[in-house]
């Protein structure tokens, strides 16, 4: 008889890659608290501020000739371009180029930015998106004026080239640029087990990352099941915002959203899927079902299982009742194409973990199904 361990972490059993560099501590620790398991697959890296420089020779540009309005996109981002202009020793020349300059913040977090370094937002965009920003500026006309746009990561925000296209000086600030991935090795690892149903969950804090993942996807072949996953709700692909969402929309994943753009609310994003049921669950012998990467919640209790037995689980969850042969489930084990005295041994072992053949109906001549009820 399996001894039930009550589920007091809302993510155990869950295996969660976070496919992103910057403060993927924060994040890793934040699901860890919660019994995820988690690991990072940074799909790009950042070059670092005071390094980078593009970033230099563009803040002495604006020194040499500054700016009518600086454009704030992100707190963080605009901390960062004054700890690069400090770093190179440029901090006061740049802060004198930009004590006349008129500041918009795209949002409260790029506003308090502003207001550490000590400088005045004359305006805030409410909604906290660039498309604001964009509107309120095209409104007031922009003909003729020099400024500067403070971006993050690869800047794709369209303010360049809307306000160039209204008649403006644009000088793009990109505070910190993507560079390759750390491992390449690891990124694709991540995209195979999405794929396969060994990761719950991926998360996403950028667009390029987000765009680099998914392109790493098509190179492994992996696109197509991770499509399947994602719009059974079997995978979890979650973002940060709606413009870091954009490259998976693209290519056809279905993604949620954080509610606020914020890291702790990612987390929250996730917890949330997990915590309300939205995750997908069949009610069985056994009771209320639903699959982990490394085991099964049954009424609420997390029953681990191990790679063979989480992987032929998985299939017959997935089949909610249809009957599966013993060289389909052979497919789903580990090494694949097992023989079918395999499979009867993985199923053994499936049911002794599980507490008894209840949840298992063997269907002679045929295969194995999940006992799967209505509803109570």
């Amino acid at each position: 008889m399996t001894i039930r361990v009550p589920l007091t972490p809302v993510l155990a059993g869950c295996t969660i890659v976070v496919a992103a560099d910057r403060r993927s501590g924060d994040l890793v620790a934040a699901l860890e608290r919660r019994g995820g398991q988690v690991y990072r697959a940074p799909a790009l890296s950042i070059i670092p501020n005071e390094d980078d420089e593009l970033l230099i020779a563009r803040t002495r540009d604006l020194i040499a000739s500054p700016p009518d309005m600086v454009i704030v996109t992100t707190g963080v981002g605009f901390r960062g371009w004054i700890d690069a202009a400090h770093e190179n020793d440029l901090a006061e020349d740049l802060a004198a180029a930009l004590a006349g300059a008129q500041f918009i913040a795209r949002g409260p977090k790029a506003h308090g930015a502003i207001q550490q370094a000590g400088f005045i937002a004359d305006w805030v965009a409410e909604s906290e998106t660039s498309a604001e920003v964009g509107e309120y500026l095209a409104a007031e006309g922009v003909t003729g004026r020099r400024i500067a746009i403070q971006h993050h990561g690869a800047g794709a925000d369209g303010l360049d080239t809307l306000l160039a296209g209204l008649g403006a000086d644009v000088v793009s600030i990109t505070v910190y640029r993507w560079g390759p991935p750390p491992d390449p090795q690891v990124v694709r690892r991540s995209v195979v087990q999405a794929g396969a149903g060994e990761v719950d969950a991926v998360l996403f804090t950028s667009a390029p990352g987000a765009a680099e993942w998914v392109r790493t996807a098509v190179r492994a072949g992996a696109l197509e099941s991770i499509r399947r996953r994602a719009a059974s709700g079997r995978l979890l692909l979650a973002a940060v915002g709606p413009i870091t969402a954009a490259p998976l929309a693209d290519a056809g994943l279905t993604a949620t959203l954080a509610a606020r753009g914020r890291l702790g609310s990612l987390v929250r994003c996730v917890v949330d899927h997990y915590a309300s049921g939205a995750a997908p669950r069949l009610h069985t012998a056994l009771g209320a079902m639903e699959m982990r990467s490394r085991g099964v919640l049954i009424d609420g209790a997390f029953v681990p299982l191990s790679r063979a037995g989480a992987s032929i689980l998985s299939e017959l969850f997935d089949a909610a009742g249809r009957v599966l042969s013993r060289e389909e489930l052979g497919l789903a084990l580990p090494r694949g194409g097992e023989s079918a005295h395999a499979v009867e041994m993985a199923v053994a072992r499936l049911r002794e973990a599980l507490g008894g053949a209840a949840a298992i109906q063997t269907i002679v001549k045929r295969g194995y199904r999940l006992t799967v009820e209505e509803p109570r």
